[in-house]
């Protein structure tokens, strides 16, 4: 159960490891100070186990704390709950079905807070069960900040920076494609206070549609707002997407 219709973003990711490319679906979703995601990859043959997984996605980069591990089945499938100690506590609960690995993230309240309670509770794996689908897309859209965007802060006058829960990368269009075009799009935004990116523009662009795709992309983060004063706030934000051929 998420607080709001969620994001969506579908791509094919490489794992080296297996020398094969995975489908991988991920949503993101934010309400009242919390963002929640979901991420679920292909696993099929030859499947990856979770422990290899672990090790190759979550704790060469991230800052799960591994002696938070707690083992957990859910509708006969076994998996791992870790915490994220920072600044915004997190919760990740990690299962491994039979063709997909599956994350569930929480961000903003420890996991004993009712909300964050609810939402894993919620959660219920298996091939015949009831929901609302989700389409390709940037979710819903907050309402627009109640504070001025024109008195939006930048990066150094807050206390605490926006934490991004969710931000997909862009796809390749294929006109870029055919002409071979490789570099990065830079955009300006405001991530307001009430969990919105809005007033998008572009610093340093590319073309072929490749603008477009970064600021679609942009379009879809969610986050934790920047707090200054003990009050969530809205700032100014740099965005890079690169945009590279293999």
């Amino acid at each position: 159960m998420l607080p709001a219709y969620p994001a969506m973003a579908s791509r094919k990711v490489m794992v080296m490891q297996l020398a094969k490319e995975r489908q991988q679906h991920t949503l993101g979703a934010y309400a009242d100070g919390l963002a929640f995601t979901v991420l679920c990859v292909e696993n099929s043959s030859p499947r990856e186990s979770l422990d290899d997984y672990l090790e190759r996605e979550i704790f060469t980069h991230a800052g799960w704390e591994r002696s938070s591990q707690k083992e957990l089945t859910l509708n006969g499938f076994k998996g791992q709950q870790y915490i994220l100690p920072d600044k915004i506590p997190g919760t990740m609960q990690i299962f491994a079905t039979r063709n997909h690995i599956c994350r569930f993230h929480a961000f903003g309240a420890t996991v004993d807070d009712a909300r964050i309670q609810q939402f894993f509770s919620s959660l219920t794996l298996g091939d015949k069960n009831a929901g609302i689908e989700v389409k390709e897309g940037s979710g819903a859209q907050s309402k627009a900040a109640t504070q001025d965007n024109a008195n939006a802060f930048t990066i150094k006058e807050v206390d605490r920076r926006p934490f991004v829960a969710f931000r997909p990368e862009p796809s390749y269009t294929e006109e870029a494609r055919q002409n071979a075009l490789s570099g990065s799009v830079l955009l300006k935004a405001i991530f307001t206070a009430d969990g919105a990116v809005t007033n998008i523009k572009v610093a340093s662009g590319l073309p072929y549609g490749l603008e477009e795709k970064a600021i679609e992309a942009a379009k879809k983060i969610k986050f934790i707002p920047a707090m200054k004063d003990g009050k969530l706030v809205s700032t100014w934000m740099q965005l890079e997407y690169n945009f590279n051929l293999y």
